[in-house]
């Protein structure tokens, strides 16, 4: 991230920043169930221009504790290409939340009721490896998934101007599980 988050927040976020506590809870088995209707009603709108779609976040993962908030992974041949995709999910009543052209043309669109994000990235892009490794590390490493669960906790307790930067604040312990899973050679 920049080094002045809330000038690059300023560039990036349709809206504006938007204040609230940060709720963690259980995992909650309905999470993938929740996942399966919106990845439908994306392809549905979508079809072929879904090259790959993936469950997420914290709530793809077993036994974390998270946002109730789904984070669906959403592949295009190009995410700048907005009028290829991001009309069918207006449409479908995603709203533009995201645009961020200088991280990877990443896109993210969520629910009107904010439960959902849709992060959307083009073909080939490393966030997209970064994403699954750190999900699916998580899902087999009790202990990191523990200590993930503790920072999380422990970062919601405290004020925060908006989500991104509890977001923000979470990089370094994510930066030390990912370093284990590569030296785990996963």
């Amino acid at each position: 991230m920049p080094e002045d988050l809330d000038a690059y927040l300023g560039e990036v976020l349709i809206g504006g920043l938007e204040p609230g506590e940060i709720v963690l809870v259980d995992y909650d088995p309905a999470w993938r169930a929740r996942y399966d209707r919106e990845v439908a009603t994306i392809r549905e709108v979508l079809g072929d221009r879904v090259v790959h779609v993936e469950h997420i976040g914290s709530t793809a993962v077993p036994g974390l504790v998270a946002k109730p908030i789904i984070d669906i992974l959403v592949v295009v041949d190009d995410s700048s290409r907005e009028a290829d995709y991001l009309p069918a999910l207006e449409d479908a009543g995603y709203v533009l939340r995201v645009r961020e052209p200088r991280f990877h043309e990443h896109r993210m669109l969520r629910t009107a009721a904010r439960d959902v994000h849709v992060h959307v990235y083009s073909v080939g892009c490393l966030e997209i490896d970064r994403q699954l490794r750190f999900r699916d590390w998580l899902r087999r490493s009790d202990a990191d998934r523990r200590e993930y669960a503790a920072t999380k906790r422990d970062l919601a307790s405290r004020p925060w101007k908006s989500m991104q930067y509890y977001a923000e604040a979470k990089t370094d312990v994510i930066d030390r599980i990912l370093a284990r899973a590569r030296d785990a050679g996963d």
